[in-house]
């Protein structure tokens, strides 16, 4: 005696209701456009428009960065004095750029003790520029806390 109602037929019938086929389909054709797009914009040599512009540095200062998830990160100075530590208030950024330098050191296979360029540019962006791998980040919309965090580091 077989139940019309079974729990697989309810299951088979919920998950067919779950996502609707338009949505799915949305979702690939967007991903199909932003693809070809792209595409597009590489086979035509089109110029990078979301670079920020050059700016000269004015201001610069080597420090290195020291620390553990657990602990926090400090910021030493080239003397090797403290200059500041991610458990600050409002300085928590500083071991998010400690943990992206570290990533980018250990993916190129290089010294993780490496001190880092900390600049302050003519247009008042700052930036850290890691030599030893290449990386660099500008300072650029992450938030004015954040941004304070480096900034008071070379004013």
């Amino acid at each position: 005696m077989r139940t019309t109602n079974s729990l697989a037929t309810q299951m088979k019938h919920r998950d067919r209701d779950m996502v609707p086929a338009v949505l799915v389909k949305a979702m690939f054709g967007l991903m199909i456009g932003a693809v070809a797009l792209v595409g597009y914009a590489r086979l035509t040599d089109r110029p990078v428009t979301s670079v920020p512009p050059h700016s000269d540095v004015v201001a610069e200062r080597a420090i290195t960065l020291v620390g553990n998830r657990s602990d926090g990160v400090q910021v030493l100075g080239p003397d090797g004095a403290p200059l500041a530590h991610s458990n600050d208030e409002k300085a928590g950024f500083i071991d998010v750029i400690w943990l992206s330098v570290n990533r980018e050191r250990l993916v190129q296979d290089v010294p993780s003790d490496a001190p880092v360029r900390l600049v302050k540019r003519v247009n008042g962006h700052v930036a850290v520029i890691d030599d030893t791998t290449g990386w660099k980040i500008e300072l650029i919309g992450y938030g004015q806390d954040n941004v304070a965090a480096f900034a008071r580091l070379i004013d």
